[in-house]
């Protein structure tokens, strides 16, 4: 398994519920994680869905530092009638002001399986050289992100486990809605899509529970993988 952190100033994953005023996801979803290692790698917005699929790709993520959300005003240009306008008339604005929530100092540890050997190789391989042959952003493009090469690890799958999970939990990967409350951490839920096919339509939604401080879930689930090196353990989307 591979393992790499990105993080940047601010981030914007889009919540699929909101229209005027956006709102963020806490983390990235799947699918576009699946686009940030495909702009590492060089595939277009044509093939990383296909390449990075369920069926053959396996990802995690862990919140690497507390998730921080700001609003910020944004100005979108005019561009009614194909024409931009960079004066007010009585008729016309020259933009809009739209009210955005962005992720503030957003900072993710990614763990990436694949089944195909080239795809794995060439990603590890851009990723200890620091190189991507497009820039990765985290949900915008003008919000560019840096990533750090952690390396390549060893895993091994665990089934029917009641255990600390230190990255967010899909509820479907829960066994009797097993979550133990503790003091002193804080316990959130999004609904977001896990399952996206290479035509952009969303298969599956479902709940993701995390702790945005970053702690550790005690949860019993239906299938988790331990770190051999240090024993943490960890569940895929």
């Amino acid at each position: 398994m591979l393992v790499f952190d990105i993080w940047g100033d601010y981030g914007h994953f889009r919540k699929f519920f909101t229209t005027s005023s956006p709102l963020t996801f806490s983390f990235p979803p799947p699918a576009t994680i699946a686009g940030i290692l495909g702009a590492i790698c060089g595939f277009g917005k044509d093939e990383y869905l296909k390449l990075f699929s369920f069926e053959i790709c396996k990802i995690g993520l862990k919140i690497a530092s507390p998730v921080k959300k700001v609003r910020m005003g944004v100005n979108l240009i005019n561009t009614k009638d194909f024409n931009w306008q960079p004066i007010q008339t009585e008729y016309h604005e020259p933009r809009t002001q739209i009210r955005t929530e962005f992720l503030k100092d957003p900072h993710f540890r990614i763990y990436v399986s694949h089944e195909d050997s080239r795809i794995f190789k060439m990603l590890e391989e851009n990723l200890r050289e620091h190189k991507s042959v497009y820039s990765p952003s985290l949900g915008l493009s003008e919000l560019l992100a840096n990533f750090n090469y952690l390396g390549v690890i060893e895993v091994e799958e665990l089934k029917d486990l009641f255990a600390e999970i230190s990255t967010p939990i899909v509820a479907g990967n829960l066994i009797d809605s097993g979550i133990v409350i503790e003091t002193g951490k804080k316990y959130f839920k999004e609904k977001m899509p896990v399952r996206m096919n290479p035509d952009r339509v969303i298969e599956i939604y479902d709940d993701v529970i995390y702790e945005p401080g970053g702690q550790t879930i005690k949860a019993r689930v239906k299938t988790c993988f331990r770190i051999i090196e240090n024993g943490q353990y960890i569940t895929f989307f």
